[in-house]
């Protein structure tokens, strides 16, 4: 009795652990950004075309603008180093923007469309 009193307390403790298929499907999932790299996606929610830049690609503290036409809704920042994603396409500080630390961020939704950015020393 005491066995199976404990094996069902397990399984429950389990269960309740253990994300059901409703829960999971709701929780956020990542986009695909390896170490060292910025990824910029078309949509929120890191879906759509995705752009990869590393620093082998990036003049530091120099604007980048996306090519024209071309505007960003989500981001993911492991580069190591600070990045300031700007509404406008030339960096204009009177524009939105904001800086996203370089540890490992993951923004989903960008609250404005993204056009350029730039990459801090740190």
């Amino acid at each position: 009795m005491r066995t199976t009193t404990t094996t069902a307390a397990l399984l429950a403790a389990t269960a309740f652990l253990m994300p059901t298929t409703a829960q999971a499907a709701a929780s956020p999932r990542l986009g695909d950004c390896a170490p060292g790299e910025l990824c910029l996606w078309a949509k929120g929610a890191f879906k759509g075309p995705r752009q990869v830049y590393d620093l082998t690609r990036i003049d530091i503290e120099s604007c980048t603008p996306l090519p024209p036409g071309t505007d960003i809704q989500s981001l993911a920042n492991r580069t190591g180093r600070p990045v300031t994603g700007y509404q406008s396409a030339e960096c204009a500080e009177t524009a939105e923007f904001d800086t996203y630390p370089g540890s490992g961020t993951w923004v989903p939704q960008v609250p404005y469309r993204m056009r350029a950015f730039k990459v801090w020393e740190s």
